[in-house]
């Protein structure tokens, strides 16, 4: 059995470091450059592979490019399970990425991952059955996610849902899904006129709001909780987020409680921000311990 299944975006990203963000129409030199696999789907398989290798299976699709080749070996090289990625006569999800003032700005191109539709899936349903926990996220079709969460509904399967980008359908997902965890955005996004403390207590040990540098919040049936980020040196947040959900994936999977896999995921997304790139800071097993033993955080 496999421990989780994640099943959502591939792609590469072209990341840019510059000093200064141009205005329409000018011209501005940048730092440096670098292309390295991405997408939030395959990131929080990485992120979870980090933690637990080859006990989570990646399922979507790339292009048939150089770009799809070197994704395939990045999976085989973090321990995931890739067995069930495609290649289809696409051109890989490309993400141009901006870094600039300690903060990213990105721009998608879904390419091959809009191929990944229910029909897509025909195959691979038993698959999907034989998870513990399934992740899915906003980069591939809503019609693919919501057919997945309906499932995992009628199969008993937990699922983790996270919604981003954001868009307008996302509220049809959560009557069939076990957690949900935006960002405070897309939160705002989802529930647009109510406060976020009604939205949580509405939604409580389901919805987890990321808030960056203020760290995560949530309602356990009983009262807000919010655990606080740790400052860091910050290098790249490319990919904080997807740390965050990988790492929360794995807590649950370990049978923590919602709150300390919410601790686990936090110092995990905190030491990923000081290295660059969405993959490359995100920490093993080992390195996470060592940061909760250095906070005296005991979660085993």
């Amino acid at each position: 059995m496999t421990k989780v299944s994640v099943i959502g975006s591939i792609s590469m990203d072209l990341v840019t470091r510059t000093n200064r963000v141009p205005n329409a129409g000018e011209t501005v030199f940048g730092e440096d450059f670098a292309m390295v696999p991405g997408g939030k789907g395959a990131n929080q398989a990485v992120a979870f592979a980090r933690l637990s290798p080859n006990e989570v299976s990646m399922i979507g699709a790339v292009g048939k490019d150089a770009f799809g080749e070197s994704i395939l070996q990045n999976f085989k090289e973090n321990a995931v399970i890739f067995e069930n990625v495609g290649t289809v006569p696409q051109t890989t999800g490309i993400a141009q990425i901006t870094l600039y003032d300690d903060d990213n700005r990105i721009i998608i191109i879904p390419g091959a991952n809009n191929e990944v539709l229910p029909s897509y899936l025909a195959d691979l349903w038993e698959k999907v059955k034989e998870s513990q926990l399934v992740i899915l996220q906003n980069e591939i079709p809503h019609e693919t996610n919501l057919a997945i969460a309906k499932f995992c509904k009628e199969n008993a399967i937990k699922v983790l849902y996270n919604p981003a980008p954001a868009r307008k359908t996302d509220l049809e997902m959560i009557d069939f899904v076990d957690y949900i965890t935006p960002n405070e955005h897309e939160c705002k996004e989802l529930f647009p006129n109510l406060a976020l403390e009604e939205i949580l207590k509405k939604y409580s040990n389901r919805l987890i709001v990321t808030l960056g540098s203020e760290g995560v919040i949530f309602h356990d049936g009983e009262t807000l909780q919010k655990i606080p980020a740790i400052k860091a040196k910050v290098v790249d947040t490319t990919g904080a987020g997807d740390t965050f959900n990988g790492a929360f994936a794995f807590g649950l999977t370990e049978n923590l409680s919602i709150s300390d896999s919410i601790r686990l995921a936090v110092v995990a997304s905190h030491l990923s921000i000081q290295k660059f790139g969405a993959q490359g800071g995100m920490p093993k097993l080992s390195e996470v311990k060592a940061k909760l033993k250095e906070l005296e955080i005991n979660l085993y």
